[in-house]
This record gives C-alpha cells, structure tokens and sequence, in this order.
C-alpha cells in the first residue's frame, strides 16, 4: 500500500488543547450574543440571491483556520439567521434551548455515542428510560408506558399511527403489505384544526388524505364528539374500517383543546386507537392552573410531548408513548444479527420502536434541564409565559380596535385588528358587506404582521380560522419578560395606526 506522505498529527483531529481554546473563544461569543440579544434583530431581510452570494463559494481544498470560520460565521450566518431561542421571537410555537441543554448538546456531540441498543450505549439507554418515567410523570400519563425519544412531533404521530394500522391482525400489512389485495378501506379521524402531520402520516403509510376524515370544531375550534361519531358510524355502513382518532391538546393555529374524554368513551365503543397529539398542550399540565382543568392524556392509546417545545430542550428531542405494550415493536422491530443481543432484565433495545437505527443520546439534555431547574423550577417558568400571556389578552380586550378571536389554555394569545368603526360596521352589515369588511380586516393584519416583523425587533406568525385572519403570539422563550411583552404591545398599537393611514375604510355599496 502507497505511504501518505504527510506526518501521522496532520491527518488526526484537532490536539485537546486546540479544542479547548477554540471551544473558549465560542462559548465568549455565545455568551456576547446572550448578553446582547435584545440588540439582537430577530429575523433578516436579505434575499435568497444575496444570501447565497454572500456564503456560496468554492469547496475548500486547504484547511481553513478555525477563527477564521468563526469569524465568518458570526459576520455572514448569524447576522441572516430567523432567531428561535430569542425572547421576542413568537412566532408558530416559541421555543427554547436553556443553557443547561445547549451544553448538553455540546457533551453529546463529543461522545457521539449510539443508543440503538442497550448494549451500544449502556448509560445512554437507561438514562432514556429515567427521563421518560419523569416526562411522563409530569404531563399526567402512565408512567409504565412503552416510550421512545424521537426527533419530532410529525414523526411520533406518524410512528403511533403505523402501529395502530398493525394491531390489527387481519391486515398484516407488516408482512403482506398493501398492494395485489382486497383490503377495507382504512380512516383516520381529526379535527379540521389538526396538525398537517396527520394528513402527511396517512400519506407515508399508504392510507392516503381522502381517507382522512376532517371533523368539524366548535365554536371554541375543539373537535365535536357528536360528528366525529356521526362520521365513524357512516363509514361503518360503508364498510370501511375506522383505524385511528387524532385528537389535540393545542392546536396549531389557536392552540385549542379536543374532548379528550368524550372521544376516549366514542373510540372504546368502537374498538378505535387514541393517539393524542399534545406536542404543544401536554407539558403545560405542569402549571398548576393549567393542570387543574385539563383533559386527561392518560386516556391516549398513544401520546406525543414534545420536550424542545415547551421544556426547555434544545432541537430535536420529542417524546413517544404507548400504552399498548409490544405494540411500537409490533410494528417497528426487525433486528439483523449483527444487532442481536442478549437480554438482560429491565434492557430496552430503542431501536425496536421506531425506523431509526442511529440514534443520539438525547436522553441527557432533558436529564440535563430537568436536574438544573427542577419540576418546580419548570412549572414556574412556564406558568410566569402563561402570565404574560393573560397580561397580553387583558390590554388587547381594554382596546377598542383589537380583538382576540380565539382563546388557549396555553401561552398563546390571538390577535386581530378590526378598527372599532368596522366591528360597528360589521354589526348591521348585509352578507355582501360582510364579505368586503372581512377582506378588509384580513388585508389589514396581514399588512400589521408584514411591518411587525419588518421591524426586526419581533418576528410573529399567522393562521386563518373562521373570524379570518389572525396574528398569532406564541409565548414561551426562558429569556422573555413582562418588558419584552410590553414593548411587543407597543409596537403593534403603532404599527396598527400607520396600517389603518395605509387602508382606508371601504366604501360600501352593496344593495341590502
């Protein structure tokens, strides 16, 4: 074999020590950017052409030194980057990576180890089972449940969903599969307010979107039992096979709570699979005043949490469970013999519970969060966003031009701007006139969220629901603060004064 020239150090990694000092010089910078964030803009508005000039250029063939790329990053990447873990960023859910699991990353990435099976990454393996018992002892669910970390929401309903089409014995899709068969057509039943994960589920699973049946909400966008029974039942006339219920705690757009126990009931009566999507809802039972009015998660077949949503926890960590024992390896297990191994008691092998084989330790940065603030230290932070939240909804209902359309249990408040002239307007309008002051309303907050956000000092999102458009305030980020909310406040009053100069009121001419 030819010999490489080169000194056996130069084609090593890094010596420790070059580690270390370079590991210092970005904690600095981190801790500057922490330090700073609120002089910090939340999103850029550089094209995508400028922004792909500015970072594109040709594959390196030399090494670059380090701070060199650190200073390339900190003066081309950062500056252009949509800031999550910012106190003013409330856009979709408001997110958080705490210190204690960013540097929990950081020792993951360097022992890079890979929890498949037990044996592969012993502490790694059992340290997933301790957080999970803990997470599932603080959103309400059985704590002996079969779980699994997984990197998302979407993908824990998807993995539910496939097990709940497998428990079915005279399918055996596991081993027959879908095609050259006369099989029933399977459903999936959910609320019109549901996440798109389970539209995109049925898609992956063969199922398909027509074979999702989309229920109607209430007036408070939470799933009617009485139609979600109305349709299993005449889909059970048609002959076809109701597979799974899809209920929320929280949905997307409004954050809204399905009746978990009036589903439950219509599911057992029908031999149907609950799989509850609390991705968003499920950690805010650890709130006192939250918790004392919710629907029961327990009464889920299946449930997904979502640690990097409300706990704290770096991306990407999502909880599975699974109440039905055997029922995630029912659908997900098949070991190679180059993975068999021999079991000892009280061993999980977290490979047989999902399609992924390369799994990272994420079993410490929740460890790592859960140990640095307690049960009792989360539940206050959380209860001091659902706070700010109430303080928020109190001045938009104290202001004549603004409404909130929607209310959550959550730290999620809906805003609408209607000038008081039109909600007085809209009180004795005809259908026609109606239409043109909604269209009005809508072009008016999507303008206000469009300049919010061109503000750059707080970046927010959007749904479309019943009442039109709306502006939605997630509140959620460790850093964020009754100031950070007041200035939010602020900025959106006037911002609503500039957009109503921009837009004058319509002029009505519609024949009553």
């Amino acid at each position: 074999m030819e010999k490489n020239n080169l000194p056996w150090k130069e084609l090593g990694d890094w010596e420790p020590e070059q580690f270390e000092a370079y590991g210092q010089a970005l904690l600095k910078r981190i801790r500057e950017h922490f330090e700073h964030i609120r002089e910090t803009p939340v999103t850029s508005h550089i094209s995508p052409a400028e922004l792909l000039a500015l970072l594109d250029k040709p594959l390196p063939e030399k090494p670059q030194p380090f701070e060199h790329t650190l200073e390339e990053t900190w003066n081309k990447v950062i500056p252009h980057l949509t800031h999550w873990n910012h106190p003013s960023f409330h856009a979709y859910f408001s997110i958080s990576a705490s210190f204690p699991g960013i540097l929990a990353d950081l020792l993951i990435s360097s022992l890079n180890v890979n929890a498949l099976v037990w044996k592969a990454a012993p502490a790694a393996s059992a340290l997933e089972k301790v957080v999970l018992r803990w997470m599932a002892e603080m959103v309400g669910y059985d704590p002996t449940a079969e779980g699994v970390l997984l990197n998302g929401a979407s993908l824990a309903t998807f993995y539910a969903l496939a097990a709940a089409r497998d428990v079915d014995p005279d399918l055996d899709v596991r081993t027959k599969g879908f095609t050259g068969r006369l099989l029933p057509k399977l459903r999936i039943y959910t609320s019109d307010q549901a996440h798109s994960s389970v539209d995109k589920a049925a898609i992956a699973l063969g199922i398909g979107t027509e074979n999702v049946v989309h229920i109607p909400t209430d007036e408070q966008y939470r799933m009617r039992a009485d139609k979600l029974e109305e349709a299993i039942q005449l889909d059970i006339e048609k002959g076809y096979r109701p597979m799974a219920v899809v209920a929320t705690v929280g949905t997307t757009a409004t954050g809204a709570v399905d009746p978990i126990s009036s589903i439950s009931q219509i599911c057992k009566q029908y031999g149907i699979w609950l799989h509850i999507d609390a991705a968003y809802g499920g950690f805010w039972n650890l709130v006192p005043e939250v918790q004392a009015h919710a629907e029961s998660l327990q009464l889920g077949d299946s449930l997904v949490v979502n640690p990097h949503k409300c706990l704290y926890t770096p991306l990407e960590v999502t909880t599975l469970y699974c109440r039905r024992k055997g029922a995630l390896a029912n659908t997900f297990r098949l070991v190679p013999e180059y993975l068999q191994t021999v079991k000892e008691d009280g061993s999980v092998d977290y490979m047989d519970y999902s399609l992924q084989l390369g799994r990272s330790f994420r079993a410490l940065k929740i460890w790592w969060v859960i140990e640095s603030f307690g049960r009792e230290g989360l539940a206050k932070r959380m209860g001091e966003s659902i706070r700010l939240a109430r303080w928020l909804e109190d001045q938009i209902a104290a202001h004549p031009d603004f409404l909130c359309p929607a209310s959550s249990p959550f730290a999620l408040v809906s805003i609408q701007y209607v000038p008081q002239s039109i909600q007085t307007m809209l009180k004795t309008a005809s259908s026609k006139e109606r239409e043109i002051l909604q269209q009005y309303v809508d072009q008016c907050n999507a303008k206000l969220l469009e300049e919010l956000n061109k503000t750059r000092t707080a970046y927010a999102s959007h749904a479309v629901i019943r009442e039109g458009y709306i502006i939605r305030i997630s509140i959620g980020n460790i850093h964020t603060t009754e100031e950070d909310i007041q200035r939010l406040w602020n900025t959106l009053q006037v911002l609503a004064k500039k957009v109503s100069e921009q837009f004058p009121l319509p002029t009505l001419h519609a024949e009553r």
